[in-house]
């Protein structure tokens, strides 16, 4: 009789499965120490059995940093972090049903111009970055914005049809910054395939620019490889001129935008050598330009100068930036509020509970709704209003029930 073997799959241990997910999310230790709040010498710990299991609020952090799942930590039935980090927008359903219905048959209705199109898009802008609740303003002009572009897309012809297309790429930004921090990642990749598309038919390299940029975050989120990213943003980069202000601030958009790639895969000489040329951009823009809906200029790139540092796991660096950011410079409640929590993540990393609680107060009152889908707050918050400073901890339960998170 022929030799029996056990072919069982071996027993992992959470060990060996942190380990595993860790290489699969491209991190070094360092890294992903950095990005959880603890050291490398942590991570360590848990990936050799030194340190046991953490709590549930560690590996649901540890989940969104290896973007995977819960269950791919601790070897249980399938949880996906979303469900703990990502809440769903009421307005979610209808904004799926507006990217999925497909209209195949010709609009009875006469498609609007490239005109209307251009001005209903720059009011969908405008309240995306004013203040209040833009996420719900904005989701109530997105389905018949996505269908009326769509149609004209379609049906006008020239000119018009290729500023058309360039409407419906500045729709699926929009439509993919209401999906960020939503429990729908496909959809965002959808979107920011959808809006490189448009681009491409509009034949606009200032279409192409913008589209980049955003599927730069589609990718450096999803953890894809940084060369994929900065081939992107380089090729777009170069159908850009450099003698007009429009095409300088979305060159340099794409210099930030390879930047902030490198530096979340540790990559420190690369992240600032194009940082560097997007500090450039916004010098040879002046002191008061930004973007109009873009809001690249001088506060962002010193803002994502910050995060850039927090990637980089220098917490001390990155304090050192926020003393001297100046958010006035930043014209979006939305980006302001953004910029706030990652001020209050730099002090959560080194220890700091009090100025990070008083950061997520501000970045709430900036804007609400920002701070509500931000997985970083949905996070700590309930950490915070347990094992925080006990001056603050109150302050941190009152703000996670006002996001609708339990603490």
């Amino acid at each position: 009789m022929p030799e029996q073997h056990d072919t069982a799959p071996a027993i992992q241990t959470f060990a060996h499965r942190a380990r595993a997910a860790r290489d699969r999310a491209g991190l070094t230790r360092p890294v992903a120490g950095g990005l959880v709040g603890r050291s490398a010498e942590w991570v360590k710990g848990i990936e050799t059995g030194a340190i046991g299991m953490p709590r549930l609020p560690m590996l649901i952090r540890m989940a969104t940093v290896y973007e995977c799942d819960i269950a791919d930590l601790t070897g249980d039935e399938r949880i996906a972090a979303a469900t703990y980090t990502k809440a769903a927008h009421a307005s979610l359903p209808a904004i799926k049903r507006a990217l999925t219905t497909y209209r195949l048959a010709p609009a009875d209705a006469e498609p609007e111009s490239a005109e209307v199109l251009a001005a209903r898009v720059r009011q969908a802008w405008t309240l995306w970055h004013g203040a209040g609740d833009h996420r719900s303003s904005v989701a109530s002009l997105l389905p018949d914005l996505l269908a009326d572009t769509q149609h004209s897309a379609r049906a006008l012809e020239g000119a018009q049809r290729r500023h058309a297309l360039v409407a419906q790429a500045q729709t699926y930004h929009l439509t993919q910054l209401f999906l960020a921090f939503q429990p729908e990642p496909e959809l965002i990749m959808l979107t920011g395939d959808r809006s490189m598309t448009a681009a491409q038919d509009a034949d606009s390299p200032r279409a192409m620019a913008a589209s980049a940029w955003y599927m730069n975050h589609v990718y450096r989120d999803a953890n894809e490889a940084a060369d994929a990213r900065v081939e992107l943003a380089e090729q777009a980069a170069a159908l850009l001129s450099q003698d007009n202000e429009e095409d300088i601030a979305r060159w340099g958009l794409l210099q930030l935008a390879v930047a902030l790639s490198f530096a979340k895969v540790g990559r420190e000489g690369l992240a600032w050598r194009y940082w560097d040329r997007a500090d450039d951009a916004a010098r040879r823009l002046g002191e008061g330009y930004a973007h109009p809906w873009l809001i690249f200029g001088r506060g962002i790139v010193d803002a994502y100068a910050l995060t850039m540092h927090l990637n980089l796991v220098k917490p001390g660096k990155a304090l050192e930036v926020v003393e001297g950011m100046d958010l006035d410079a930043v014209p979006s409640a939305t980006r302001r509020s953004f910029h706030l929590i990652e001020s209050a993540r730099a002090h959560g990393m080194q220890g700091e509970g009090v100025a990070a609680v008083a950061l997520l107060q501000k970045a709430h009152k900036a804007s609400p709704e920002t701070i509500r889908y931000n997985t970083h707050a949905r996070m700590v918050l309930p950490e915070l209003a347990k094992t925080g400073p006990r001056m603050v901890r109150e302050d941190a339960r009152e703000l996670a029930l006002k996001l609708g998170i339990s603490a």
